[in-house]
This record gives C-alpha cells, sequence and structure tokens, in this order.
C-alpha cells in the first residue's frame, strides 16, 4: 500500500505521517527530510548552494529511513536537518531539476520496497501518481508558525514566531512558484485543513478513512 501526505511547511504533514504509518504498521519516508539532508550535505562540503552544478555529489549519496529517522551516508542526521539555515536554504535546492529527478527516482524505489506512507510536496501528483490513498494537508501561515515556533522551543532551538511567519511565507512562495514540481495537491487528493484540529484528531481522521475504504 501506498499513501501520500503532502502540504506546505509547519503543516504537521511529517508528524502525522509518521504516526499514521505507526498505526497502520507501514514504513514511514520523510522525502523533506532527504532534500534537507541533501541542503545541509552541501553546506557542509562548501559548494555555492546558488549554483545547480554544485550538487552533482547527490549521486553518490545514499539514503535510509528506520523508526521514522533518516541517515545519509550511515549517518543519522535527523537532528541536524532540522537546523534553521537548513529551513531557509531547502527549497533553493530543492528547486533544482538535477536534484529532483535523482530524489524522485530514489523514493520510488523505496515505495517500491514495501507498504509505506511517504510525506512531501509533490508526492501525490509525481512521485507516487498512483498512490492508493492521497492526502493534503493545510493550515493557516499564523498556526503553522506557532507549531513551528513550539517545536523549536522544544529542541532547544532559539525561536522567534514573527520571524518564523516571514520565513514560511516566503517558503510558500518559493515552494508554490518554483518551476519543477511545485506544492500543490494532486487532484485526486483529500484535503485537510488542520488549524483547528489536534494531531490525534488528523490521525484518526486519516486512518478511520483508509480503513473504511480497505
Amino acid at each position: 500500500m501506498q499513501i501520500a501526505m503532502d502540504g506546505p511547511a509547519g503543516a504537521g504533514k511529517s508528524t502525522i505521517a509518521k504516526l499514521v504509518s505507526e498505526r497502520l504498521g507501514m514504513t514511514y519516508i520523510d522525502t523533506g527530510a532527504m532534500y534537507r539532508a541533501v541542503t545541509l550535505k552541501a553546506m557542509e562540503l562548501g559548494v555555492d548552494l546558488e549554483q545547480e552544478a554544485s550538487f552533482s555529489f547527490v549521486a553518490d549519496t545514499e539514503f535510509a529511513f528506520e523508526d521514522g529517522r533518516i541517515r545519509m551516508d550511515g549517518v543519522d542526521v535527523s537532528e541536524a536537518v532540522r537546523q534553521t539555515a537548513v529551513s531557509n536554504n531547502v527549497s533553493l535546492v530543492s528547486s533544482y531539476l538535477s536534484v529532483r529527478e535523482a530524489l524522485v527516482e530514489r523514493q520510488q524505489e523505496l515505495a517500491a520496497a514495501g507498504d509505506v506512507v511517504m510525506d512531501g510536496r509533490d508526492i501525490g501528483y509525481k512521485v507516487l501518481p498512483d498512490a492508493d490513498f492521497k492526502f493534503f494537508l493545510t493550515a493557516s501561515i499564523e498556526e503553522r508558525a506557532k507549531r513551528r515556533h513550539e517545536d523549536n522551543l522544544a529542541r532547544g532551538i532559539a525561536s522567534d514566531i514573527e520571524q518564523l511567519k516571514q520565513e514560511i511565507t516566503r517558503r510558500d512562495h518559493l515552494d508554490t512558484t518554483r518551476e519543477h514540481s511545485p506544492l500543490r495537491p494532486a487532484a485526486d487528493a483529500i484535503i485537510v485543513d488542520t488549524s483547528d484540529m489536534t494531531i490525534a484528531e488528523v490521525v484518526d481522521m486519516i486512518t478511520d478513512k483508509i480503513r473504511e475504504v480497505e
């Protein structure tokens, strides 16, 4: 089974996708973390982020997911990819066609290996167009900034909610207007506005929907 879950930054899709995968006994694949990992590696290598040609290293980069965590080249980078510097550059990196093509191929290989819940921004219409279920999660900018702020504080990361609103607005613009695989729901996706819902309520709604159809 393949479950695709898309949505903008801060909509809660990663947390929700992970919980849904646990409840259904499926593998969770966070594609956003893959783009973040590539961004992190580029920053560590000191390459020019403004040049797509700088990302030839992606072809030799290995990714693996286990228990909702991501390993890149054998190293757990689950926390490192959440740094603010990575967040502020990942939209640029993910706009490059060569990077997207390389990662989409990896994502499709991972999905072919077993039952998966995969989240991202182009899963429903690009990566897994034939997924059994497609959900597009969204929420207001204010609510998404609040969630990201609370998450940062919980991780011990300095956070300013007004700055987060600006960053999320910028990220939305970049993600929805990029030339290659922009953020948008698949034509047959179920749209879920999570602004006034708890994580538990969203997880219950999605799993109930899947079990009802199954």
